[in-house]
């Protein structure tokens, strides 16, 4: 945990030095992008310290970083999605490993359950929303569907990022770490509310059949897919 801090404390310092340069935006979108499918770059830290900067000095400009967050977003989850659809799961060194059999596995039943939910809530857990994706691409999740989805999590994610910077700019005493941990808790329940919404206007039958529609191109096995909804 001491390494963790430092290492926040570390990206702090580097983000903060470049609030006022036009490069942190190509920066925000690249660093939202790349978490889409590679989570160790840790975006929710970036976009929270960029809003805290902006709150007390004015840069960067929120109506073009926040944006410029989620397209960046939207975007990683679309290779994420590409990449589980044309490999597969089980070709990724990193979802070989036991913690990562595990994720997709919990990703799997999550996608059969809530599809919507956990599509949205995941964004919020950075190893959950890669595993997540690419088991939708993986399994033949509707891409249109998913692209829609993703879209929702995306532009919540960057709201509620920017609402948990303002909030640690005013109440948590410039702390992105435990702003981040309020935004997972909070980004779950955000993805649950959704769910329950999008279900009152998407019966389970019509993902079901896109699912098997779809799933010939899927790399999983096809018993699988017809689970999904």
């Amino acid at each position: 945990m001491p390494a963790v801090t430092a290492f926040l404390e570390q990206l702090e310092g580097w983000i903060l030095e470049m609030a006022a340069s036009l490069w942190i935006y190509p920066a925000m979108f690249v660093s939202a992008f790349v978490d889409g499918f590679f989570p160790p770059i840790p975006s929710e830290s970036v976009l929270v310290t960029l809003v805290i900067s902006a709150q007390a000095t004015g840069l960067p400009w929120l109506w073009l970083v926040v944006p410029v967050a989620a397209v960046g977003a939207w975007s990683g989850d679309q290779v994420a999605y590409l990449i589980g659809r044309r490999y597969g799961t089980e070709r990724l060194a990193g979802m070989r490993s036991a913690r990562g059999r595990k994720t997709v596995s919990w990703a799997r039943r999550a996608l059969a359950r809530r599809g919507a939910a956990f599509i949205i809530a995941a964004r919020y857990v950075p190893v959950g929303r890669v595993a997540v994706n690419m088991t939708a691409g993986a399994l033949g999740y509707p891409q249109r569907r998913f692209m829609t989805f993703s879209g929702v999590a995306a532009v919540l994610w960057a709201g509620y990022s920017t609402l948990i910077g303002i909030a640690a700019a005013e109440v948590l005493g410039h702390d992105p770490l435990l702003a981040m941990v309020v935004g997972v808790v909070g980004g779950g329940l955000l993805g649950l509310i959704v769910d329950r919404v999008v279900q009152r206007f998407t019966p389970r039958e019509e993902v079901l059949d896109e699912m098997r529609e779809a799933a010939p191109v899927a790399t999983a096995p096809e018993s699988e897919p017809s689970e999904l909804a």
